[in-house]
């Protein structure tokens, strides 16, 4: 199953890149992980975000497919341990609908992008750099795939 990591944000730093890459090559079978960058919009300090939250949020809905699975990373979203995680990729796995997941620039994800997704999923009440979603999902990803194929980098 193809799982598609949509994330606002280029020219990050190289050990997000690296973090992301690591557990991106691990995950091959039955899920493969892909990013699809969207450059973060630009705006003037004082501004307001809105604007720019939405020209991000219409790259993002332009690149999702129709028969998509669409999870909005966001903090008022749903929390799951990892037992949970593992447990709701299998059912996305026996589904077998190509997931995409939506990780919004440093003022969040466009209201569009959250009114188009079909579940919110919170990492944390803790606000994280959007950067660093990228490697927290990764990794959570592949914990969760270790633990539904028995593999022993889970040991909770």
């Amino acid at each position: 199953m193809k799982c598609r990591l949509i994330a606002a944000g280029t020219r990050l730093p190289e050990w997000i890149n690296t973090g992301f890459r690591d557990y991106q090559q691990r995950l091959r079978k039955p899920l493969s992980l892909e990013l699809l960058e969207i450059p973060v919009a630009i705006r003037r300090p004082g501004e307001n975000p809105q604007p720019a939250v939405a020209r991000e949020g219409e790259a993002m809905c332009a690149a999702l497919h129709p028969g998509d699975f669409v999870v909005a990373l966001a903090i008022d979203g749903k929390s799951m341990s990892t037992a949970q995680l593992g447990e709701w990729f299998a059912r996305r796995l026996q589904e077998g609908r190509p997931l995409a997941l939506l990780v919004g620039g440093p003022d969040g994800l466009a209201p569009e992008c959250l009114e188009r997704s079909e579940m919110r999923w919170s990492l944390s009440p803790l606000t994280f750099p959007h950067a660093l979603v990228r490697v927290v999902v990764a990794e959570q990803i592949y914990r969760a795939m270790s633990l539904l194929a028995g593999h022993p980098y889970h040991r909770a």
